[in-house]
């Protein structure tokens, strides 16, 4: 049986060393990479549905030899919108789970 315990959250650093939070949804595997599903977390006075606040999908890129794994963002639309659709899916199917067993 699983419980669940709570939203994940991870901490980004960009390129310019700025830092941001998102909320982990799920990962995936499509043509031989691995993809992660965010959501950017609110601050205060944010609304929920400016278009700043999206799903934010980052392919994880492994690291060589001591360097840890990293995260980079998908520039192709096609490969995107691709990974974008496997994760609608997931997602919604695990909320028809969750639906069914109420």
């Amino acid at each position: 049986m699983s419980e669940e315990y709570g939203a994940e959250f991870i901490t980004l650093t960009d390129d310019e060393g700025n830092e941001f939070e998102l909320e982990y949804l799920d990962t995936i595997e499509y043509k031989g990479n691995l993809y992660m599903a965010f959501f950017p977390t609110l601050e205060e006075g944010q609304d929920e549905d400016s278009e700043d606040f999206g799903l934010i999908i980052l392919r994880s890129v492994p690291g060589v030899g001591e360097e840890d794994d990293s995260l980079e963002s998908v520039d192709d639309e096609k490969e995107l919108n691709a990974v974008y659709d496997l994760f609608m899916e997931s997602l919604f199917d695990d909320e028809d789970e969750d639906d069914s067993e109420s």
